[in-house]
């Protein structure tokens, strides 16, 4: 099983440039024998320092205005390691593992209420050992003068206050990395293990597989010679011959003996080295496999949630061009109907007009007749009209003449 590692150191003024050589590999000859310059390229930083570490200190102090007096010797930042062992590096895969780290950064922004304006620096290092992330950041904690004002200081000893901060550290940043779906352990308490606490570098040793490895390999069985019976024979000539037969010649057939049961367990140790061999390949391959696998799975999970929110989506599309519709609807109903509401009134004016017209023509008409039977003394008027309308089959009330004509058409029709 492989562990969740982090480790913290704290540094003074004098040694963060030295810190700084490093991470960011500015040395032209590297005495760490451990980095590979083929594969300095592929480091990269999640937060990175344009300055050296003590210029971009003194630039923070200056842009934050933080308080508090600083002597040569105070610790002014701590640096982090955050790792794990390669196999879990090589099982994980490379967008994983850069997922990891970018959960190590998150982790230290929200720690303590840091803050990442106090993360001076963040590199991960692919070229050295297992991968692992050097996190610079100033030790600022929030807190208040002796007036009440709200203030940061640097002060790493009440950043790191309690004898158990470390456990807290571990406790907190195990449970972040788990939280986010790393299958990592926890690393073992130091009272249980008994280990004192390691420096940076010597985590990166721990973590060294392939310095580990390259040793293993040179390592040699260093088998005695076998001396020559004849050469012990020389110095034994003048011996007695006792002496030669029963102590010196089965000495000499038991390191015969040794030596061949030497160069059989040198033959079957050679045996079990390409056993290991092949073990470790198909190990890597299985790993790989695993890899290859969770990163599809992780594929089609993203797949499934880009579906399900394009689905969403159209939904949501579906949903408001219905919407749309029917308030487009809604508008032309009410369009029709203030139409249709207009037109009506409009006949409706108009009949009220035509009545009116209708009303007056009879009105005319009456006095018209009046005005002849008077004018022509034919008699009253009654007379006159019930007379012309037997004569000539013609009412004068347009009802009537309506009703009469409708009449004779059906009569017509029935004949």
């Amino acid at each position: 099983m492989s562990y969740a590692i982090v480790r913290n150191e704290k540094l003074t003024r004098a040694e963060i440039n030295g810190k700084g050589t490093h991470n960011d590999r500015k040395a032209k000859n590297h005495t760490n024998k451990d980095i590979d310059p083929t594969r300095t390229h592929l480091n990269y930083y999640i937060k990175k320092n344009e300055l050296t570490y003590t210029k971009e200190f003194d630039k923070y102090i200056k842009e934050n205005n933080i308080q508090g007096h600083l002597r040569s010797n105070s610790i002014i930042m701590c640096q982090m390691a955050f790792t794990s062992d390669q196999a879990f590096f090589d099982k994980i895969g490379e967008k994983e593992t850069k997922r990891y780290f970018d959960e190590c950064y998150n982790f230290i922004c929200n720690y303590k209420n840091l803050g990442e304006k106090n993360i001076i620096s963040a590199v991960v290092h692919l070229d050295e050992g297992a991968p692992h992330l050097h996190l610079m950041f100033v030790p600022v904690v929030h807190t208040k003068d002796k007036d009440g004002k709200e203030i940061e200081k640097i002060c790493a000893r009440d950043f790191w206050k309690g004898r158990d901060s470390y456990r807290k550290l571990q406790d907190a940043y195990f449970n972040h990395v788990k939280s986010k779906g790393f299958d990592l352990e926890r690393g073992m308490f130091v009272e249980d293990t008994g280990r004192k606490h390691y420096s940076v570098e010597e985590y990166k040793k721990i973590t060294n597989y392939e310095n580990t490895k390259k040793i293993l390999k040179e390592m040699k069985l260093e088998l005695p010679e076998v001396p020559d019976i004849n050469d012990i024979s020389k110095f034994s000539i003048k011996r007695d011959e006792k002496i030669l037969k029963k102590i010196i010649k089965p000495q000499n057939d038991l390191i015969k003996e040794l030596y061949k049961d030497n160069l059989a367990l040198n033959k079957e140790l050679s045996k079990q080295a390409k056993v290991v061999d092949e073990a470790v390949k198909y190990q890597k391959e299985r790993d790989k496999i695993i890899a290859d696998n969770k990163e599809l799975h992780n594929t089609v999970k993203h797949l499934e949630h880009e579906y399900k929110k394009k689905s969403n989506h159209l939904d949501i599309d579906f949903n408001n061009r219905k919407r749309e519709l029917e308030e487009e609807f809604e508008e032309k109903a009410f369009n029709l109907e203030y139409g249709y509401k207009g037109k009506y009134r409009k006949l409706e004016k108009e009949n009220n007009h035509l009545h009116k017209i209708i009303d007056k023509f009879y009105e005319t008409v009456e006095r018209f007749i009046d005005w002849v039977c008077y004018r022509f003394g034919i008699g009253e008027s009654k007379e006159l009209v019930k007379k012309f309308e037997d004569e000539t089959h013609t009412f004068i009330d347009p009802k009537q003449q309506l009703k009469h004509e409708e009449r004779e058409k059906e009569w017509d029709l029935e004949l």
